[in-house]
């Protein structure tokens, strides 16, 4: 038997910044992984699939300023694209395991089980901690219909060799917006399912209706209410059979995506036997981040049911706040005041604060600033096909409740008013500020007129 500190379960961004911070005060400590070191967003999400995003701006701005001052086609080459692609995520798996011994924390590969309340086998080996940190992030959802194993993941369409003509995606949410809008700009005509009335939940109705205009002009059937009963093999292809839906509509494709959400991957840890709790969202923690029921537990990520919304930023600021609470006893819960959320759609979109309708909920007295700036200065000149805003603001002390973005200018806008919203900058302030010119932040005066 091995004895560590400290056991981390996981190597992304919650995984790491946990251990690297309790190696650093002199904590002995074991990581864990059975995949490639690095976790989901610089192996399998985020970070590739901005790789691609990006390609798929460059055409479409190309194509948006054809007649305007730009001649000739530019077109995405799919397998140039994805060993581009690779070129930023094969050095991810030996950086990080490099990056982790260089803090001296000793690395594993394999599944790790529970064999005891500290205790735990990883490949046969016993190990055992003071303290253990599951940082196992997510896995796919069951679809748990006929045939979904025909489906592949949104891992596996990132490492496509060949974009197929035809796309289904079974989801109406980040992962099958994103992707779509990519495929779209490739040359693929994709259709997003979604079993619900509404697609993208969470984000202002208003600004996704937007959204959904803009990506049927560029080729992108939306369905909703289309929940997914099976998927057929058929000669050539697939079929997507959905209930309720007439006879003879089922979806021909060449590609089936799996894009409806994530459960914690807990199942192979056999937590019962570490007396480890669990919800059906994830790892019951109080509000330190700490087991409910084995307080030598802490859980952090996508794998807990007490964090933040499952984003990068999140999982790794709450690998931070567990490491505090391990080393200086439970002190530290979680702010996440002025989170920001972005669907990189083209044009993006995004959100940070309050919806209109939880402001509205929450019983708050607010003046709305809402409008389309499609024909602004900022988006006119980069020819956007939308954009627009929709900022909540308290009446009596002019605090930002919420601010919500369409357009090619998201990311820098969406960023300024979560800095408001957390640092609390009334909106009185932010149209003092002077912006560079001409830029989108200098728009923002204009829009809380």
């Amino acid at each position: 038997m091995t004895d560590f500190d400290l056991i981390v379960i996981g190597t992304g961004s919650s995984g790491t910044a946990a251990a690297s911070r309790c190696a650093q005060a002199g904590w002995r400590v074991a990581i864990v992984d059975e995949l490639p070191y690095g976790g989901t967003c610089p192996l399998r999400g985020c970070d590739p699939k901005k790789v691609l995003v990006g390609a798929a701006e460059v055409t479409d701005w190309s194509n948006r300023m054809r007649g305007s001052g730009i001649a000739g086609q530019i077109a995405i080459d799919w397998p140039e694209l994805i060993r581009f692609k690779r070129t930023f995520t094969q050095p991810v798996p030996q950086e990080r395991e490099a990056y982790l011994r260089n803090f001296g924390i000793e690395t594993y590969h394999g599944a790790a089980r529970f064999t005891g309340i500290s205790t735990l086998t990883v490949s046969e080996e016993p190990l055992r901690a003071r303290r253990i940190v599951l940082a196992v992030g997510a896995r796919p959802r069951p679809l748990q219909l006929a045939g979904e194993e025909l489906a592949i993941t949104s891992a596996d369409f990132l490492d496509l060799e060949r974009l197929p003509a035809r796309i289904a995606f079974i989801g109406g949410g980040y992962i099958a917006f994103e992707f779509a809008h990519v495929a779209a700009r490739a040359g693929a005509a994709p259709v997003i399912l979604q079993r619900g009335p509404r697609v993208l939940p969470g984000f202002e109705p208003s600004l996704v209706d937007q959204l959904v205009e803009v990506s049927k002009s560029i080729g992108i059937e939306v369905r909703v209410n289309s929940a997914v009963s099976a998927i057929e093999k058929r000669p050539g292809g697939f079929a997507v059979l959905c209930d309720g839906a007439p006879e003879g509509s089922s979806v021909e494709c060449d590609q089936v995506v799996h894009a409806a959400g994530r459960v914690a991957d807990l199942d192979q840890l056999d937590l019962k036997t570490g007396r480890v709790e669990r919800t059906n969202k994830g790892v019951a923690v109080n509000e330190y981040l700490q087991s409910r029921s084995n307080p030598s537990v802490y859980a952090v990520g996508d794998c807990a049911d007490g964090g933040g919304l499952p984003l990068t930023p999140t999982a790794a600021y709450e690998g931070e706040v567990a490491a505090v609470n391990l080393l200086e006893g439970n002190r530290q819960t979680l702010n996440l005041t002025g989170l920001a959320s972005i669907v990189y759609t083209i044009p993006s979109l995004g959100a940070t604060g309050l919806t209109q309708e939880e402001a509205r909920l929450r019983g708050l007295d607010f003046t709305v600033y809402e409008g389309d700036s499609t024909s602004w200065y900022s988006s006119r000149r980069v020819r956007a096909r939308r954009s627009a805003y929709k900022i909540i603001i308290e009446k009596q002390s002019s605090r930002v409740l919420g601010a919500h973005f369409l357009g090619v200018h998201t990311e820098e806008l969406i960023n300024v008013f979560a800095l408001a919203i957390r640092a609390q900058i009334p909106a009185t302030l932010l149209k003092e500020v002077l912006f560079g010119y001409p830029t989108a932040s200098s728009d923002i005066a204009g829009m809380l007129e």
